[in-house]
């Protein structure tokens, strides 16, 4: 029974481990989905070497810059005839493109209105001609990630209660076989805690070796995506390892103390004559 207990019990909290690295998952997507928005900003022709230099070390000190890079007109002239196949300067008979700088935002700063806010204040400096960005994709990213934020919620929720349910209906099987034991217990004058506790304990402990099953079935998931998939789900830094396997074991302490708990006090209360009815 233990055994059987512990399988279907490491199951549920392996399905709790995964609702977690979908989103943790879903996290990672949005956060490079962010990063990738891209501010333009086109300099002035009469920009010296000394203010590009200068916004440079300014774009280097910025909180919210995550990389930013320095296009001559020179390099941007190429890019274009590398693109389009045809040099402007043939019939104009000069460069009309001008040095700019390709500015990567952190994630944290590229909803609609943190971006207008970095654009009007880059857009006081006397060498600053334009800033350009796209303001339709920022405003469809935020609103796709809004969205798809509430459905991963919805989702996360029930299969949250989906997990608490499974893991309560099989401890209280567990401990309907006990249901005598227990009513002997209390016959014989045992306070409540005394009757719970061994049920608690070993429940306790049996909620740590199927959280620590659940743990190895994950990590053999995370290196079947990366080894044989080519997909890295997230970065297997030491603080997502630790948030993942904290949630999984936390869960599978706490919904085994609540469960045990509560069929315990169930067949407490029930009167002898009941015990054979169920």
């Amino acid at each position: 029974m233990h055994f059987t207990t512990t399988i279907s019990v490491s199951l549920v909290l392996f399905l709790v481990g995964l609702e977690c690295v979908v989103l943790m998952s879903a996290r990672e997507l949005v956060k490079s989905l962010r990063e990738n928005v891209t501010l333009t900003v086109v300099l002035e022709d009469e920009a010296t070497e000394e203010e590009i230099a200068r916004f440079q070390d300014l774009m280097d000190k910025a909180s919210y810059v995550l990389e930013s890079v320095y296009i001559s007109r020179e390099e941007a002239l190429q890019e274009h005839i590398a693109n389009l196949g045809e040099d402007p300067g043939d019939f104009l008979g000069y460069n009309p493109l001008t040095d700019a700088f390709e500015v990567r935002l952190n994630a944290a700063y590229t909803p609609a209105d943190s971006i207008a806010v970095i654009g009007a204040q880059l857009s006081t400096l006397p060498y600053i001609n334009q800033i350009i960005y796209q303001t339709d994709i920022v405003d469809i990213l935020d609103r796709n990630i809004t969205e798809v934020s509430f459905i991963l919620l919805i989702v996360a929720v029930i299969l949250l209660v989906i997990a608490l349910v499974l893991i309560g209906n099989t401890i209280q099987l567990q401990i309907y076989s006990k249901r005598f034991l227990i009513n002997t217990m209390r016959l014989v004058g045992a306070t409540p805690w005394v009757i719970k506790w061994p049920f608690v304990r070993r429940n306790l402990l049996m909620g740590v070796e199927a959280a620590l099953i659940a743990c190895v079935l994950l990590a053999g998931v995370y290196y079947y995506c990366v080894s044989q998939v080519g997909i890295s789900l997230f970065p297997l830094t030491s603080k997502n390892i630790a948030f993942l396997v904290s949630i999984v074991l936390l869960c599978g302490l706490m919904i085994t103390f609540f469960a045990s708990v509560a069929a315990t006090n169930r067949y407490i209360r029930m009167k002898t004559n009941k015990l054979y009815e169920i």
